[in-house]
């Protein structure tokens, strides 16, 4: 998280520990795209993914958490605390 952060990269997780971490940790950045769901193969997710990266492009910029999965997206803009 930290060198995605210096280097002005997202992170593409299935792994749920990295929104907790940005909950934990009250952080800015970096951004986090998190996929969900039981079947999280690209040819599953690719086209809810790209519309997910069109729509939160801006917030991706600024620092967002992205939860993805085969029927919707959510857009959470970081910090996800106070």
């Amino acid at each position: 998280m930290e060198w995605a952060r210096q280097h002005d990269y997202l992170v593409f997780t299935h792994d749920l520990d990295y929104g907790a971490l940005l909950y934990a940790t009250g952080a800015k950045a970096p951004s986090v795209i998190q996929a969900r769901g039981d079947d999280v193969r690209p040819s599953a997710l690719a086209v809810v993914v790209l519309k997910a990266l069109e729509e939160a492009g801006p917030d991706l910029r600024t620092g967002a958490l992205v939860t993805v999965d085969i029927r919707r997206h959510r857009i959470t803009v970081l910090p996800l605390r106070r």
